[in-house]
């Protein structure tokens, strides 16, 4: 296989989007993944496992490659595997892919990382970027803040909340900005980004900043919920998602995501880098957003 790329994870969400960019505009595809279950006859992707503890099978999976689209990591920490981990984790795959001749390197990150943040979450995302950097390897770090469109979790489970409770709660003032992206808007930046030589950090956000307080009406309105929604202290929210989550068998927020989001670290003020309105995509799907459930745990690990 010559003249091709690798994304990690493109039966997941965001590596799906960055390879369905990929083979429109041509290039053919081999991923890394923890789930070859889920290739489908006739995507045309190659499949080889993502298994950190064989470097050198991961370098020979990369060999040919002429970019690496990394979208791996994880959302909190689940069984053995922490944020820690994925940090280390991370190095292994850049160690591989520059062991490998890999050209460049597309790595998808966050908005707002930090070696200093009191999150785990934002400093392992810095720390991520930092050994890029230091391997001196041609690359790219896209940050995003929140992802929507496709079958993406945050938009659609708010909305299906909407329709079943019959109150919700927003926590603190509900004020706290972010800023989100069509996913994929997110995949064609990761595409223009492995297509370039210059070595750059871009946040991926889109058009639009919306308070919490405001998108949550915005899709109460539009998928035609009766939900009262309600201000309550923000201490009070970590608990509720817990509860919540153990009745839908999924970790549907946690502490550390509430937290981050009211400290302002989902929302940036630079240019929008993005094209698609959240506003109007909500509307174009109220018929159907939040109808299903979207699972984390179910989608990852079960």
């Amino acid at each position: 296989m010559t003249g091709f790329d690798v994304v990690t994870g493109a039966f997941g969400y965001s590596g799906a989007a960055i390879a369905r960019e990929l083979q429109a505009g041509g290039r053919r595809v081999r991923t890394l993944t923890g789930h070859p279950n889920r290739a489908s006859a006739g995507d045309g992707i190659e499949v080889r496992p993502l298994d950190f503890s064989d470097p050198a099978a991961l370098a020979q999976s990369l060999h040919g490659a002429g970019t690496l689209y990394n979208t791996y990591w994880v959302r909190f920490a689940h069984g053995d595997v922490d944020h820690p981990v994925a940090v280390a984790r991370s190095r292994v795959l850049f160690q591989a892919a520059v062991a490998a001749g890999v050209r460049r390197i597309v790595h998808v990150s966050i908005t707002n990382p930090s070696a200093d943040s009191p999150y785990p979450y934002f400093r392992g995302k810095a720390a991520v970027e930092q050994a890029l950097r230091d391997l001196g390897v041609s690359h790219a770090v896209l940050r995003p803040a929140i992802l929507f469109g496709g079958d993406g979790v945050l938009i659609n489970n708010i909305a299906w909340l909407l329709r079943h409770l019959p109150v919700f709660a927003v926590g603190g003032t509900g004020e706290y900005r972010i800023r989100p992206i069509h996913v994929d808007d997110l995949a064609r930046l990761a595409v223009r980004a492995g297509d370039s030589a210059a070595t750059e950090v871009i946040d991926a956000v889109g058009p639009e900043r919306p308070a919490f307080l405001a998108l949550v009406h915005t899709i109460r309105s539009a998928v035609g919920s009766r939900s009262q929604v309600v201000r309550v202290p923000g201490a009070l929210i970590p608990a509720a998602g817990r509860l919540l989550g153990l009745a839908l068998r999924d970790t549907l927020l946690t502490a550390e995501e509430y937290q981050a989001m009211a400290d302002g670290l989902a929302d940036t003020e630079g240019p929008a880098t993005g094209e698609t309105a959240l506003s109007q995509w909500i509307a174009d799907h109220k018929d159907t957003l939040g109808r299903v459930y979207a699972n984390e745990l179910t989608r990852h690990f079960r």
